[in-house]
């Protein structure tokens, strides 16, 4: 067994949105019928992609979408991979009357298993898109698999519960899922005693804080590091709220959290480094259906990063690797040339306003500083 002084190395992503157009591409496509204003078909986002980077091999295989990630994963061996699941998995329930509603069918499950991913969270404003039905189907379909889910469940207590996940020499991991307001999580999605729903925060003051610090106390015990996992803000800018920084700052210092891991930004957004331990602000999508779709340009929701962050036995943070991505064709491809070079420059000014700064890396990879 090895020992407690090992690091421990974390996979971490932004939005996983594998509905629509890609639940379409997969082996099993689901219903394709969506109740949007402008599209009726899932279909219309596959000929989008097609039509802007050429022809999708179908069906693909449940490797596909992951593309040149899985050569990084197998590189680096990461102890726990965690990522924001962004939709439903289920043929049932109800679309919400809210304009966008994603799901993908339990049989195309395995696109997420895939990548070996250890834990979804499930926070967020799709995962009831298609009411509790839906959210129902969803942890089942986890939990069938074999993989850990944090941020909503069939009632407040098992929505607050964190992910457990073993590590050597006796450790674990604890993930807990967080969704705040402004990230469009609605009011009565919030899981109570009685009903399904999420961890939904009531905004991000100190007040909201306390009872997530003392559930986060409670849980922790010693030797374990904790993973705040949590989907904030909205889709489009790069600046960082202030209550956002100080809520990060407050779950370091108040509830013992080692790894804060913010997501719902389409895009890339500057990370930090608070007293040694690792905020991410926004990951960005690692995985959409957006290619084709035209407006906010500037943001180029297209790139991502895959973030590979070491922490000691402490939690603070080693080192974090960030390999530059682009989507094409539904697939997570290389970052080359002109984009890997936005990549590298937008880091590196959101990331000077918070105090740390991007250069090259060994094997492909951007490091932080």
């Amino acid at each position: 067994m090895a020992a407690v002084t090992d690091t421990l190395k974390l996979f971490l992503a932004g939005d996983v949105m594998t509905a629509r157009g890609i639940d379409s591409v997969l082996p099993h496509p689901g219903d394709p019928r969506l109740y949007e204003d402008y599209v009726k078909n899932a279909g219309v986002y596959v000929r989008l992609a097609e039509r802007l980077n050429g022809p999708i091999p179908l069906p693909v295989d449940f490797t596909y979408v992951w593309g040149a990630a899985l050569d990084e994963l197998e590189l680096r061996q990461p102890h726990a991979r965690i990522i924001n699941l962004e939709t439903a998995v289920s043929r049932r329930g109800r679309p919400e009357q809210k304009g966008i509603n994603y799901r993908m069918t339990p049989e195309n499950f395995p696109a997420i298993s895939a990548a070996g991913i250890d834990c979804c969270v499930l926070a967020n404003n799709h995962v009831l898109d298609w009411g509790a039905a839906g959210l129902a189907d969803t942890l089942e379909t986890l939990s069938s698999n074999g993989m850990c889910s944090a941020g909503a469940g069939h009632n407040r207590q098992s929505a607050e519960a964190p992910a457990v996940l073993p590590q050597s020499g006796g450790r674990r991991l604890l993930v807990f899922g967080l969704g705040a307001p402004d990230s469009g999580i609605p009011p009565d999605w919030a899981a109570t005693d009685k009903r399904t729903g999420v961890a939904r925060l009531e905004d991000l003051t100190m007040q909201s804080l306390r009872p997530v610090a003392k559930r986060i106390l409670e849980s922790k015990k010693p030797g374990d590091l904790v993973v705040a996992s949590i989907h904030w803000g909205g889709n489009w800018g790069f600046d960082i709220p202030r209550e956002q920084v100080r809520f990060a700052h407050a779950l370091i210092d108040e509830a013992g959290v080692d790894v804060v891991h913010g997501h719902s930004s389409h895009h890339i957004k500057g990370i930090e480094v608070y007293r040694e331990h690792l905020i991410l602000y926004g990951c960005g999508d690692l995985l959409n259906d957006y290619e084709g779709i035209e407006g906010h340009t500037a943001f180029r929701g297209d790139l991502g990063l895959l973030y590979f962050a070491s922490l000691d036995p402490s939690g603070h943070l080693q080192s974090l690797e960030l390999i530059p991505t682009r989507l094409c064709r539904f697939r997570i491809c290389r970052a080359e040339g002109d984009d890997r070079q936005w990549l590298h420059d937008t880091l590196s000014r959101e990331c000077a306003r918070l105090g740390s700064s991007i250069q090259p890396g060994a094997k492909n990879a951007f490091e932080l500083r």
